[in-house]
C-alpha cells in the first residue's frame, strides 16, 4: 500500500511541477537548482486533522457545489470541505491568513505545505500535510493556477485557491485521479521563498 501511495504522490507532484523532468538538463542546471532551493531541513507540515469546531475562513459558491476552507495552524492541517461536484468559472485565490515575510515573486523558489482536492469527487489527490514534509519548487514550474495563488503573497501566508481546468490540468492527470474538466482546490501554507 505504501508503494502505491508513493507512486500517486510522485505522479501528482510531477503534474504540479509542470516542465520538470526534461531529459535535456545537465549537471550544472541540477546543481544550480539545488543551490537555489531554500534549506527546509527544519521545516515540517502538521499532520493532525483540524479540530472538529474549526470554522471556515473562506466559503465560495461555485458554478456547481460549494467550497469551505480554513488554513492550517502550527498544529493541524487545513480544513477543506467540498460540496461536490464543485466547479468554478474562473480561478479564484483567497488569502486566509496574511504572512509578514518577503513577497513571493514569479521567479522565486518556494517551500510550501499544501493539500490538493478534486472538486469533482472531493477526494485529496496530493498532500504535503499527510506526508508531514514540505515541498520546494520554482514558482515558474507549477501549473498556472497554483502560481497565481503564490505570486504576490508573503512568506507565512496561508492561501486557498480554486483552479479552473485551463489553469490546472486541462487534459486531466489520470495518475492522480484528475479527469479532463475537473476543478481542483488547494490549501497552501508558504513557509519560505528565495
Amino acid at each position: 500500500m505504501k508503494l502505491k501511495h508513493g507512486i500517486v504522490v510522485c505522479v501528482a507532484l510531477a503534474g504540479l511541477l509542470a516542465g520538470c523532468g526534461s531529459s535535456d538538463s545537465d549537471d550544472t542546471t541540477t546543481s544550480s537548482a539545488a543551490a537555489d532551493a531554500p534549506d527546509t531541513s527544519s521545516l515540517s507540515c502538521p499532520t493532525d486533522a483540524p479540530a472538529a469546531d474549526t470554522k471556515p475562513q473562506w466559503s465560495i459558491d461555485g458554478e456547481t457545489g460549494k467550497l469551505e476552507m480554513a488554513g492550517s495552524t502550527d498544529s493541524a492541517g487545513p480544513l477543506i470541505k467540498v460540496t461536490k461536484p464543485f466547479t468554478v468559472a474562473k480561478t479564484t485565490v483567497q488569502t486566509l491568513t496574511a504572512g509578514t515575510g518577503p513577497e513571493v515573486s514569479d521567479t522565486a523558489t518556494v517551500t510550501v505545505c499544501y493539500t490538493g482536492v478534486n472538486g469533482r469527487d472531493g477526494k485529496v489527490f496530493d498532500s504535503a500535510y499527510e506526508r508531514g514534509e514540505p515541498t520546494s519548487f520554482g514558482v515558474a514550474g507549477v501549473v498556472a493556477g497554483f502560481g497565481k495563488a503564490l505570486v504576490g503573497q508573503k512568506v507565512g501566508s496561508t492561501v486557498g485557491v480554486a483552479i479552473i481546468p485551463a489553469d490546472g490540468y486541462p487534459e486531466g492527470q489520470p495518475g492522480a485521479g484528475i479527469e479532463k474538466g475537473d476543478t481542483i482546490v488547494f490549501a497552501i501554507k508558504i513557509l519560505a521563498a528565495q
